[in-house]
């Protein structure tokens, strides 16, 4: 009984922290209206997620859905995001991601449009995403085709593009995963940007792996 409080409180504070990322993402220009799908991890069994098709402004953390992630069931009257099955699927293959965002930004959108992946150019790329950031096929939104392509798009991986759709990104936390969705947009960006001056030089395998081991293993306060 005592760990089942503790999980109800842990989901009452996931609630809020994915309202108050969702609001943040909103107000970024990540995503425009009611685009776009955040998630957080509860533990094993549940997580939460921004309600489908609600204006960001007007949510409120109990709008946050509690949802099971093996059967996808949900508590309460709103409706889960129809990407949830990729959510779900994703925090079942990587028990060490306890965030994910899912974001519809500008220049990472018209790389999936053009169907192409966004080589290592960037070090906090390379450092946070793990290296390229790859492409998932096109599939039909809130599909397990979907979330099949995008779970391999992710190995190994903070970050992949979905083609004709958007980007998402993963993290150990909400933040983290939130950081790499910003970090994605502005590598997008100097990928586009860096084609009117030759096109870019890519970071080499070796220093992708000292990148990312140090920013996984040594980065920040400890």
């Amino acid at each position: 009984m005592e760990d089942k409080r503790m999980n109800r409180q842990k989901a009452k504070l996931t609630q809020i922290e994915v309202c108050n990322t969702a609001l943040s993402m909103y107000h970024s220009g990540l995503v425009a209206g009611t685009w776009g799908n955040i998630s957080g991890r509860v533990d094993d069994e549940y997580m939460v997620i921004t309600p489908s098709g609600m204006d960001y402004e007007r949510l409120a953390a109990e709008d946050m859905v509690i949802i099971n992630m093996h059967t996808l069931a949900y508590e309460g009257n709103l409706k889960p995001s129809v990407e949830a099955v990729v959510h779900a699927s994703i925090y079942l293959d990587r028990p060490e991601v306890n965030g994910i965002m899912h974001t519809h930004s500008t220049y990472a959108l018209t790389v999936a449009t053009a169907r192409k992946p966004i080589p290592p150019v960037c070090d906090d790329q390379v450092q946070i995403l793990g290296g390229e950031v790859r492409l998932a096929a096109y599939t039909m939104p809130g599909t397990k085709e979907m979330a099949e392509e995008v779970v391999g798009a992710l190995k190994e991986r903070a970050g992949a593009l979905i083609a004709n759709h958007g980007a998402i990104t993963v993290g150990r936390t909400l933040t983290e995963a939130y950081v790499g969705s910003q970090v994605l947009e502005k590598a997008a960006m100097v990928y586009i940007n860096s084609q009117s001056i030759g096109g870019p030089v890519e970071i080499s395998q070796e220093d992708i792996d000292f990148f990312h081991d140090f920013f996984l293993n040594k980065y920040g306060q400890r």
